[in-house]
């Protein structure tokens, strides 16, 4: 027999979209002679969908239109995660279409409650197993946290299970995969039956989904990989039990991964939210190089614009490589010059700022100039406005509310500077669009004379690797400076990550690709006087 995995892009709330898709595919299957396709967890609803699973009418629309979709399968299992209400109970199911009807469901066991996940806020977990038969073979069902612990697996297995269906709507980080490969080979040495992983692919708000679903054999075997990053049915052949040796797509580079996934998420919120195209500053510096790449490549550059704005301190230099990546990439640019506005911005606040140093309030004039000439444009045009900070600025708050971080998505939000370089120079790999000397050159905001990024911070690798260090793997400060990093520099970073949360608060969304983002995985109090620096 044949098994469809269909790896889909699904949009939170769009129950009409989410069921035309899970239909086209599944038709296409029948086409290909399987008999059972999947989809991923929640495919029905998109996932996550949030506190919109706390209203009762949410819950009466994905039933019926789980039921409109089931009365239209014939000739094929179609196997659908949504969610499900019974009585004062809620779940995250997965239901068994076929012949019209809703056949058997499974209520996912474990709900996951960390990270980005929150599912305990919104589900009741299930106990019992589910297992279905088709053409003699006996299926069971699990929905994505049931495999990352012990139990649900083995329940399904005993209940009589020979093979074992995977939902999924993992979403991407960096190395992930080999994490899930790991996860599946623990579950078959305690369940000992093949599985079929299937992964829903795209991006919603700050996650994307990187699909790469893929199956094994009871040994652990890859036996099929799909492709990561884009939309894909693939049939799988079932021999006595067993998924015989399919395709098996080869790993994308962490360079390469990283930026299909910044592209996705791009596309996707700028689409799914209905944007016609996006508008962003092109200083000539790094950060808005790759954030222009990216942009043209997930939207075409007939959706992107760019604007250059110079003012006194903007090097010559730093205006010809913008134009010159602006007019290799093809989009629209132009040069708006913000020297007047400034000029009459400090003839305003003269009297306040008589006999005051020139210092970061001049600087940060400067960087709202530019966002509200970038929020113009998009009110005037409806583009969404890019905003091109990378990571590590944004830990330290070397940023300007209402300024640098005014828009509407954060493509760099959770990309270190130093992941900032490898990517410009892997999309250099594919064909030259931002010019070397961007690479090459010193950072510097540009808002003074002769100001490089190291005036105010530690060398970016030094930077990058305490911020790893504190941020995503909670190392302790004094641990950090144990490690070999200079105690000043600790000090220095930790308080500087400490201090700008509220910063960070205001942020738009953006792309996750690290596994604690500052996003929904950190939610550190604003104000608090507990300081872990090293004393």
């Amino acid at each position: 027999m044949k098994i469809a995995i269909a790896q889909i892009n699904c949009t939170v709330g769009d129950l009409a979209g989410n069921a035309a898709k899970i239909l086209d595919f599944a038709q296409r299957a029948k086409a290909s002679g399987a008999s059972i396709v999947i989809t991923p967890e929640l495919a029905l609803t998109g996932y996550p969908p949030e506190d919109l699973l706390l209203r009762d009418g949410f819950y009466e629309a994905c039933n019926q239109s789980l039921y409109q979709l089931a009365a239209q399968i014939e000739g094929i299992c179609v196997v659908v995660g949504h969610p499900i209400q019974e009585g004062d109970k809620r779940y995250n199911a997965a239901s068994v279409l076929r012949d019209g009807k809703v056949t058997d469901t499974y209520r996912k066991h474990k709900l996951p409650n960390h990270s980005v996940f929150d599912e305990v806020r919104y589900f009741v977990p299930g106990s019992e197993a589910c297992v279905f038969e088709v053409e003699g073979v006996r299926f069971g069902i699990n929905i994505c946290a049931d495999i990352w612990e012990e139990g649900p697996a083995t329940c399904a297995r005993e209940a009589g299970a020979e093979v074992l269906l995977v939902l999924n709507a993992s979403p991407y980080h960096m190395d992930k995969q080999f994490s899930r490969y790991d996860t599946i080979r623990r579950r078959l040495g305690e369940c000992g039956i093949p599985m079929f992983y299937a992964n829903m692919v795209g991006g919603q708000d700050e996650l994307v989904f990187d699909g790469a679903s893929f199956v094994m054999d009871a040994a652990g075997n890859l036996t099929e990989q799909l492709s990561a990053f884009e939309e894909q049915l693939s049939i799988i052949d079932l021999e006595n039990r067993v998924p015989l040796t399919g395709q098996i797509t080869p790993a994308l580079t962490i360079e390469a991964a990283i930026y299909r996934a910044l592209c996705l998420g791009v596309k996707d919120y700028v689409e799914k939210n209905g944007f016609p195209g996006a508008v962003l500053g092109l200083s000539g510096g790094i950060d808005s190089a790759l954030t222009l790449a990216i942009a043209v490549d997930a939207l075409g550059p007939q959706r992107v614009r760019a604007v250059m704005m110079p003012s006194e301190f903007t090097a010559d230099i730093s205006v010809h490589d913008a134009a010159v990546m602006a007019k290799s990439l093809g989009v629209r640019y132009g040069e708006i010059p913000i020297k007047s506005v400034f000029d009459a911005f400090l003839n305003t606040l003269a009297s306040e700022f008589k006999d005051l140093p020139f210092d970061t309030a001049e600087e940060n004039l400067q960087a709202r100039i530019r966002g509200t000439l970038l929020m113009a444009l998009s009110n005037k045009y409806g583009s969404i406005v890019l905003t091109t900070g990378n990571k590590s600025e944004m830990a330290v708050g070397y940023a300007t509310l209402y300024g640098d971080m005014a828009g509407g998505f954060a493509v760099l939000k959770d990309v270190p500077k130093t992941m900032v370089y490898r990517l410009s120079s892997y999309r250099n790999s594919l064909n030259v669009v931002i010019p070397e000397r961007i690479i090459t050159r010193s950072p510097s905001a540009e808002l003074r004379h002769n100001q490089t990024d190291q005036d105010s911070l530690p060398p970016y690798d030094i930077l990058d690797a305490i911020m790893e260090a504190y941020v995503e793997h909670d190392i302790c400060p004094h641990d950090i400076v144990a490690a070999g990093y200079d105690e000043h520099d600790v000090r220095r970073v930790v308080r500087l990550i400490d201090l700008n949360e509220y910063k960070r608060r205001q942020a738009p969304v953006g792309v996750r690709i690290t596994p604690r983002g500052f996003g929904k995985d950190r939610r550190y109090p604003i104000t608090s006087k507990y300081k872990p620096w090293v004393q």
